[in-house]
């Protein structure tokens, strides 16, 4: 770990500026040295600051900034470009906590001695805001102020919605009325752009604030960040909210230049007196996500049910990493089936989230919010690590080794070099004591392929030279594209339980679609496992397709290793697993 010399540390560390200084160790960004003016801006002694910074800056970041962050700062640390991003982060206060807005600019400098250091300031753009709004007291005198104005427009911006919004509710409640947060998104302003140009689409932005304006007079309408505005009514009336949205929306595409989709609205009541503005503002954002590409709805209010949903992301986010290192989340081995011998030729390596405090929580509890997140990356690498780690046990355990898949992202390509982090972890383990690399699988989904950019499908053709096996999953879940075995090399293909549970819908068609895709796969020399299977039906319909390998609960419902060597322990037999020499023929067998 660098050292600075002491004359230079001491300068450094009593400058009332805000920075700190980070070393690159192992791909983590350590701090080194911090500010008095940080520490001071946190509210927090160096020491407090120095665990907290080395636990991770997204500890106390917004949960809706760390995404762009976490991408921001890997690139930052990985490829040396410049850092430069605006997030809100918790900092104490006295009497509380609260969020702030931060803003962090970052390069990078060669020591003396040739050692690398990035150094980042941190202006608290959220006290700038309250100096500045403490020297003027009208709000005539604020708008004329840059900071607090979008120039286009000439609304306030989202910086004086942050920093005065919460004052504004007070005087809607004030008033007697309920206040609305409307946090609006103009559809496709990119395509718009691209179509009509530049000049149309500030026209456009500019035709939406004079409506906004218009149809909702005594309400607070903020441009907020790009092609998004925000609004606080004092309307009480849903139903009148919601007219005058649509109203707005047919001026809009009355007079706007060719053809726009409009605009879509997200709209959150404030009934609590402790809800603050930045909460509001979230709550309406996820609103107008709940209307996605639906061009028949314009309008969406907060529930209950989304707020829960809000509470479960956050949670997710938040508790992600202290759920990984206590051990939360666990792999779950779900066996894989030979038809023909009725024996484990391999299990799939499931995540379950065993929550103190929530119970088991399933991948599709906290799998989309991380992939949400751009947090992905890190659970499929956990889960590759714990199974590598879960070998070692096995064999002392005498438990049969058969191959054991993982499932990746193609987002985990754009974070993370997946095959070097898979050897890193093989030559950790010392895993060619007991298996070599095949025994490991790479399972990615055909809709990650389809949208997989040139160096997803490089990487993967790395991953299946190094020696590792690669399957093909969900195929056939919504669309299917043939063409996808002329791009890639597969093991096997996994086709999706839909097709199997789902066989005599619409005149039988699943089967003739699963036994032709059987039959086009072992033409193609690639190795066969239909999912789904539950039933004494399923089975037999599998077996007169001549399918090699079946996945279900009719067989086997995922456990975690803990689980199987307690039971091992209380007399359970272990299911039969393939020997090597069985796989190996069985497979052989399936293209004579």
């Amino acid at each position: 770990m660098y050292q600075f010399p002491k004359e230079l540390k001491e300068a450094y560390e009593s400058s009332p500026l805000s920075f700190v200084y980070y070393q690159n160790v192992d791909d983590h960004a350590v701090p080194v040295l911090v500010s008095e003016g940080f520490c001071r801006n946190t509210g927090m002694s160096r020491d407090k600051v120095l665990d907290w910074l080395r636990a991770g800056l997204f500890e106390r970041m917004h949960p809706d900034d760390v995404g762009v962050v976490s991408k921001i700062s890997d690139d930052f640390l990985h490829c040396r470009a410049e850092y430069d991003a605006v997030f809100r982060c918790k900092i104490d206060v006295p009497g509380k906590e609260r969020y702030v807005i931060i803003h962090g600019l970052g390069k990078w400098q060669t020591m003396p001695d040739g050692t690398e250091l990035a150094v980042i300031t941190y202006a608290n753009l959220t006290a700038t805001h309250r100096l500045i709004g403490e020297q003027m007291e009208e709000y005539t005198m604020l708008r004329n102020d840059i900071f607090y104005t979008d120039p286009l427009t000439e609304l306030p911006n989202i910086n004086y919605l942050h920093e005065f919004g919460d004052e504004k509710l007070n005087v809607v409640r004030a008033a007697g009325h309920t206040p609305h947060l409307v946090y609006i998104d103009v559809c496709s302003m990119q395509s718009y752009n691209n179509h009509y140009g530049y000049k149309a689409g500030d026209k456009l932005l500019c035709l939406t604030a004079e409506t906004l304006k218009q149809q909702f007079p005594k309400a607070l309408v903020t441009r907020a960040p790009d092609d998004h505005f925000a609004m606080i009514t004092r309307l009480d009336d849903p139903a009148e909210i919601e007219r005058r949205l649509y109203e707005a929306n047919r001026i809009i595409r009355q007079q706007a230049q060719g053809n726009t989709s409009g605009m879509r609205a997200g709209v959150y009541r404030v009934r609590q007196e402790q809800t603050g503005v930045i909460d509001a503002l979230d709550c309406a954002k996820q609103a107008v996500k709940l209307i996605e590409n639906d061009m028949n709805r314009e309008v969406a209010f907060y529930s209950q049910k989304l707020h829960d949903v809000y509470l479960q992301e956050r949670y997710i986010l938040e508790n992600f990493q202290r759920a990984m290192e206590q051990g939360w989340i666990k792999v779950y081995y779900h066996g894989l089936y030979r038809v023909e011998s009725q024996k484990v030729a391999a299990f799939e390596a499931l995540s379950r989230w065993v929550d103190p405090e929530r119970g088991v929580l399933l991948p599709r509890d906290f799998v989309p919010v991380l992939l949400k997140y751009h947090q992905l990356y890190k659970l499929d690498l956990f889960m590759f690590e714990q199974v590598c780690r879960e070998v070692e046990v096995r064999h002392d355990n005498n438990l049969p080794l058969v191959p054991v898949s993982v499932n990746f992202s193609r987002q985990d390509f754009d974070h993370a070099d997946v095959l070097a982090e898979m050897n890193r972890l093989y030559e950790k383990y010392a895993l060619s004591r007991y298996v070599d690399k095949s025994y490991f699988i790479v399972e990615i989904t055909e809709q990650d392929l389809a949208l997989g950019e040139k160096k997803v499908v490089e990487q993967l053709a790395q991953i299946r030279a190094n020696g590792y096996r690669l399957w093909l999953d969900d195929f056939g879940s919504g669309y299917s594209a043939i063409n996808v075995f002329s791009h890639f090399e597969f093991d096997l293909i996994k086709y999706d339980m839909e097709l199997l549970q789902h066989l005599d819908e619409h005149g039988g068609v699943n089967r003739v679609i699963l036994a032709d895709l059987v039959e086009l796969a072992r033409k193609l020399g690639i190795h066969t496992l239909v999912e789904g299977l539950e039933t004494e039906d399923h089975l037999a319909f599998v077996k007169s397709l001549g399918c090699e390998l079946v996945q279900g609960y009719y067989y086997h419902k995922p456990e975690s290793l803990d689980t199987i060597l307690t039971e091992l322990q209380n007399g359970r037999k272990l299911k039969p697993c393939e020997t090597p020499e069985e796989r190996a023929a069985l497979n052989e067998k399936w293209f004579e």
